[in-house]
């Protein structure tokens, strides 16, 4: 891959210089992983920062019991990894593949090495830091909220993050299956489809199975929602 096609789709990097970065990509490596495919296990986590070229995967966390739950799904032009190269701790989650995925790999002592000769690149990596931490804060602030509230953050996180469309009123998704949306929204899987059925009803999004695609037609209300539900300070709301 070129630089500057990387740059584009992974636009954090832009802060790097381009000799930094062509340096990164030749030691580079890509693979296709089709649907349901480990692309990471728990004990490989810190060998290497997985860059998501196309397709959607799914990071699983795993507990004694062999239960598993999605804390997160990550779409083309996302990346994983690199937090267990910076603090170098064990990972009790894996990566699975949503979707025919196309990965690409950096050597986790590359990407160190980069980050600690380019100054910009190292602060907007910070400021990755910084915003994923607060999506994790707002997930833990919707706790005590209504069910309907904490699937339509769930959905506005998705459509801010990945294929806006229309001034942001609309964002189109990879049909994203109803546990791993039940999961990330702390909500049981019923709850979730009976919500999803509702949301269509309304016209706030529409599902198409056959081309695997969740659109998001009406990402205001959806806001609106979750406006309603921060105003009232918790508790239950109705759709």
């Amino acid at each position: 891959m070129e630089t500057g096609d990387f740059s584009k789709l992974f636009p954090l990097f832009d802060a790097g210089s381009a000799e930094a970065l062509g340096g990164m990509l030749s030691v580079a490596w890509q693979n296709e992983y089709p649907a349901n495919r480990a692309i990471l296990i728990e004990d490989a986590w810190g060998n290497a920062v997985y860059f998501i070229l196309e397709g959607w995967v799914r990071v699983r966390r795993l507990v004694a019991n062999k239960a598993e739950t999605t804390i997160a799904v990550l779409g083309p032009g996302d990346f994983f990894g690199e937090m267990a190269i910076l603090d170098e701790s064990p990972r009790s989650t894996d990566v699975i593949a949503l979707s025919r995925t196309e990965i690409m790999a950096v050597p986790s002592q590359k990407f160190i090495h980069v980050l600690m000769r380019e100054p910009k690149l190292n602060y907007r990596m910070l400021q990755l830091m910084a915003q994923r931490l607060r999506l994790t804060n707002s997930r833990i602030e919707t706790l005590s909220y209504s069910p309907a509230v904490k699937l339509a953050n769930v959905l506005v996180g998705l459509g801010d993050r990945y294929g806006q469309a229309a001034g942001g009123m609309t964002a189109s998704l990879f049909n994203i299956p109803t546990k791993d949306l039940a999961d990330m929204a702390s909500i049981g899987t019923d709850e979730a489809q009976k919500l999803m059925e509702r949301f269509a009803a309304k016209g706030w999004l529409k599902v198409d199975p056959q081309a695997q695609v969740l659109n998001l037609l009406n990402l205001s209300q959806l806001r609106q929602l979750i406006d309603q539900q921060v105003t009232i300070g918790g508790g239950a709301s109705s759709t």
